[in-house]
């Protein structure tokens, strides 16, 4: 549990209206259900030890006496159980009766909670509990009463638990000073909020929308079963939120309880990057402190192999569209800020050259310029292979831009001889002297056609330092620079999918299916070709771990965890450890040419400008992440 992830839950007892006994014995079945099940926290629904719709009963001194003494033996259920548990129940206390959330942990009475936000018609019965507080005796112990009460979990600092009573529209947005909601990253809604049409679906995109504006995780734990209906139905809801998405969701109408898996890291990072919370609005909060076990939270939901790429079909494609557009629409401002005449840039038939011609069209196409003044210039080295030779040629004619051809073979002999390399060596120096030879007659060319050199880099290879200084890593405007591999392959078959030219649509697909290569050195063929991914690892793991590190700052040992579930059925533990190893140095001692990058449009969350993005000097030491590997 040391890596921030702690199982939840939220449950649906059925009950009985004032019977408190037959109540209690139904949530005590929940509650050991949950702790058999390693869950860590447990929502129970609002007023659930009476029944939420007890009218005037809530007058009757029995009923309220019977409450408590249910709530006291739920607390003797819960010793030995390390399961934080809120359940409902009301309670009278200096001449006022209060909608309460009692927090019950391994035999003791943590702390309840009083509805703040009282609605009609439960102003009949219940008392707003906003700036109330006072410390209870209950039979032989003592416990806290009141709204600013946090409960924070020893030796999990970013599991903080704030409480709510009634319906999620009644919650303070934003959090109130002193309010329980300011501060905590997990909270938890106990409610009784009755069937309607539409309500659901209302509820549901309240707490989506709480959860995301908060950077929090919220239980929503509704009334259900046994209610009354004399005047209106209640359907149990029960929703896990984090983060703006429904992690969990049950039934309507059936009882029990639904658990999932939340990440507290992830939440108090995000606050802490965006400087959401201040001291400021933890004035007046009680801090209650539970000792919470250290022990290992199941993984129920692998994450996404590709967090880049969207899972659901039209969300990705909306999103590859939407970045396609972000860049046409900078490129072309760039050429319209610096005058440009024309757009110039290397093709090589592969994914990033193919990208940034497509962004290069549609700047000009959103201009209102000819396509033929985009310079697509293919440039035959030492390992440019046919297929991609060919696709370089079909693509530019495909799209109506200018190509043309220069042959680098003769320039780097010459460069070769001159520096006194034999030419025939394949180490760095022939590979990268192709690279910067390349750069040279692009910029060249541009300076003689009054154009602008537009760079294909991408996200993964600044990464990755997968580029030669002053060759493939300089340009007049990097359109790629924002754009992760693992998104190029999608964005084009998005591409394909909408073009009616048969022609286009099949050069496109077959880019996508050439394996990514630099063709920096002599090859037979397709078969022997250089192939980065048998060099780095895949692209996909490195993307992969490049969300995690720089998006959530997650450890070396948690994001090992998460990759291993993610890959389970394709990769080792040994290889994935490896390629992160191979992240970790590169990514460290790469720094230093992603300290001078060109301008480039950031398209997401991962920016690796320097100006706008990492902040990360260039002789920072990767050792103590490659130690905590070391351990592992």
């Amino acid at each position: 549990m040391q890596d921030g992830f702690v199982c939840v839950s939220v449950g649906t007892p059925r009950i009985k209206i004032g019977d408190c006994r037959w109540n209690a014995e139904h949530c005590a079945a929940l509650m050991s259900e949950a702790a058999d099940r390693d869950a860590h926290v447990l929502v129970l629904p609002e007023l659930c030890l009476t029944g939420a719709s007890c009218g005037d009963l809530f007058f009757q001194y029995s009923l309220l006496d019977a409450a408590v003494e249910a709530m006291l033996a739920l607390a003797d259920h819960s010793k030995g159980q390390s399961l934080l548990t809120f359940v409902g129940l009301p309670l009278p206390l200096d001449g006022k009766l209060y909608n309460c959330a009692a927090a019950l942990y391994d035999g003791v009475v943590l702390g309840l909670v009083p509805q703040t936000h009282v609605p009609w018609p439960q102003t009949r019965y219940f008392t707003t509990g906003a700036g109330k507080t006072a410390l209870l005796s209950l039979e032989d112990r003592q416990a806290p009463f009141g709204a600013q009460l946090l409960f924070c979990a020893g030796g999990l600092s970013s599991l903080v638990v704030g409480a709510e009573v009634g319906a999620a529209w009644q919650w303070p947005d934003p959090p109130s000073v002193g309010h329980a909601t300011a501060g905590a990253t997990v909270l938890v809604n106990l409610a009784a909020e009755p069937n309607l049409v539409g309500a659901a679906q209302c509820r549901r995109r309240q707490l989506e929308a709480r959860s995301a504006s908060l950077h929090a995780a919220c239980l929503y734990a509704g009334a259900g079963a046994g209610e009354s209906t004399t005047d209106a139905g209640f359907c149990g809801d029960r929703l896990i939120v984090a983060n703006g998405h429904v992690l969990a969701e049950a039934p309507r109408y059936a009882t029990g309880l639904t658990l999932t898996e939340i990440d507290t890291d992830r939440l108090e990072h995000e606050r802490r990057r965006l400087s959401v919370w201040t001291a400021s609005q933890e004035t007046g909060h009680v801090r209650v402190g539970f000792d919470l076990p250290a022990r290992p939270t199941a993984l129920t939901r692998p994450p996404a192999r590709t967090p880049f790429v969207p899972e659901e079909q039209i969300a990705r494609a909306r999103r590859c569209e939407n970045i396609l557009a972000i860049q046409s629409q900078a490129l072309a401002e760039r050429l319209t800020h610096v005058g440009a005449r024309r757009a110039v840039l290397g093709v090589s038939g592969g994914l990033d050259s193919t990208l940034a011609l497509l962004a290069a069209t549609g700047a000009f196409d959103l201009l209102g310029r000819q396509r033929t003044d985009i310079l697509a210039v293919t440039l035959p080295g030492f390992g440019t292979g046919t297929r991609t030779y060919r696709n370089a040629g079909t693509l530019s004619a495909c799209l109506g831009v200018t190509l043309r051809e220069v042959d680098i073979r003769p320039a780097v002999e010459l460069h070769f001889r001159a520096i006194g390399h034999d030419g025939v060596s394949p180490d760095v120096v022939f590979e990268n002297a192709q690279a910067r030879e390349r750069t040279q007659i692009l910029m060249d060319i541009a300076n003689a056609e009054d154009g602008l050199l537009v760079g294909t880099g991408d996200l993964s290879e600044l990464a990755l330092g997968w580029c030669t200084y002053g060759g493939d890593h300089m340009s007049m405007y990097g359109v790629n620079a924002g754009v992760p591999k693992t998104l190029i392959a999608p964005i084009l078959h998005q591409w394909a999918n909408t073009v009616p030219q048969p022609a286009l649509r099949d050069v496109l697909l077959d880019i996508v299916g050439t394996p990514v290569s630099p063709e920096l050195l002599p090859a037979a063929g397709e078969a022997d070709m250089q192939k980065t991914e048998s060099i780095l690892g895949p692209y996909i793991v490195h993307d992969f771990f490049l969300y995690y590190i720089l998006r959530w700052g997650f450890s070396p040992k948690k994001i090992l965890r998460l990759a291993c579930a993610a890959f389970a059925d394709t990769y080792t533990a040994e290889d994935i450890l490896s390629w992160l190893n191979v992240f970790y140095k590169r990514f460290f001692t790469a720094q230093y040419k992603r300290s001078c990058l060109p301008d480039g449009p950031a398209v997401g969350s991962v920016s690796l400008s320097p100006r706008g993005g990492l902040c990360l000097p260039s002789d920072a030491a990767a050792a103590l992440w490659l130690e905590e590997l070391e351990k592992l």
